[in-house]
């Protein structure tokens, strides 16, 4: 699917997304689900062609013709195959859907949500100057968004937070690292804590909690953990280890909507904020998200931004809207509260396979 406008993180550019949609019949009933893995291997070691191979020749085998009780009951079948969160999640996706359709209640409901609207923010890549990542925060400034985040990178981090904060003093602003820095960076990043920013994501390595816990300790500015956080334990050990004071919650990198249900009650109990993580979803991952978001300590503004964010022609009937007060609606609908839209999906769709 083709985006809007090229996104570029720490590692890497995407001016198309490629992604895997899954589809299970039960009961006479459709679920839809989403794996977020992409092309490359960047943000994960999952792809979308490694992704296919999984759930396709594993996970699949696991649940077909079998009685699936529920999220907790396709965890437990799931459990010999390790890690592959992304693949996992995308068909918990599903299956969510399915149990919603089937009790006609939404994902909302089914969570025991609290909200009808999420506030949300929007991410923007690493633009080509500081000058056109001013510009860019401009135009979504002017479109209602009232929280910012952009990526940065060595090179391209402190001057143009401060660019942005010069530009928008009372923006709700953020950074993220994605994973592009060490303890060696610790000074260089120091004058970011100066900007009253929101919090500092993922600075130090991907696989990294400990490092996190020393890098904390130096700024006043909250670290935010997202690759980190693979599943609710590490969300505990990070808690533990004082090694953030917020965490990026995403469905997918924890291996389904019940870990991260998992992971906020944890953070819940710890008096630890998070926010929900967003990975350029279609229709079917932005209603997922949104649902998820409506939890009670969901506290800080979504990456769930408005459909024409990203894409000119989604594959759902539904679109997302950006309200005047910088939030969007949560589906009401039974399941993940959208439908196909057959047309635009067959004119994306690069193969299918069926089981």
């Amino acid at each position: 699917m083709p985006l809007v406008s090229a996104f570029e993180t720490s590692f890497g550019r995407e001016t198309n997304r490629e992604c895997v949609i899954i589809e299970i019949r039960s009961e006479g009933l459709i679920g839809y689900g989403e794996c977020v893995a992409a092309r490359d291997p960047g943000y994960s070691y999952e792809t979308a062609q490694t992704s296919i191979h999984v759930i396709k020749d594993f996970i699949f085998p696991l649940i077909i013709g079998k009685d699936i009780k529920d999220a907790n009951d396709f965890q437990n079948k799931v459990n010999g195959i390790r890690g592959h969160h992304l693949a996992k999640a995308g068909v918990e996706m599903a299956i969510w859907d399915l149990l919603g359709k089937r009790e006609n209640k939404s994902l909302k409901d089914l969570f025991g949500g609290m909200r009808d609207k999420v506030e949300v923010g929007v991410s923007i890549g690493i633009q080509e100057s500081k000058e056109a990542l001013v510009k860019t925060t401009q135009d979504y400034v002017n479109q209602g968004y009232a929280r910012v985040k952009i990526k940065i990178k060595p090179n391209r981090d402190v001057e143009d937070a401060k660019a942005v904060r010069q530009q928008f003093p009372n923006l709700r602003l953020q950074v993220d690292a994605n994973s592009a820095y060490s303890m060696d960076d610790a000074k260089t990043l120091q004058p970011l804590d100066d900007l009253n920013l929101l919090l500092i994501e993922q600075p130090l390595f991907e696989d990294d909690i400990w490092d996190h816990h020393k890098l904390q300790a130096q700024f006043k500015t909250p670290i935010c953990l997202d690759e980190s956080i693979i599943t609710p334990r590490h969300a505990r050990y990070a808690i533990e280890m004082k090694a953030c004071k917020i965490i990026n919650i995403k469905a997918g990198r924890l291996g389904g909507l019940s870990q991260a249900i998992q992971t906020h009650d944890i953070c819940q109990e710890n008096n630890i904020p998070v926010w929900c993580g967003g990975m350029l979803e279609t229709g079917i991952g932005r209603a997922s998200n949104l649902a998820l978001a409506t939890l009670s300590n969901f506290i800080l503004p979504a990456d769930v931004s408005a459909s024409n964010r990203y894409y000119k022609k989604d594959i759902t009937n539904e679109s997302f809207v950006l309200n005047a007060d910088s939030t969007i609606n949560v589906p009401t609908d039974a399941g993940l509260g959208v439908t196909i839209d057959n047309e635009a999906l067959k004119s994306y769709t690069l193969s299918t396979i069926k089981s």
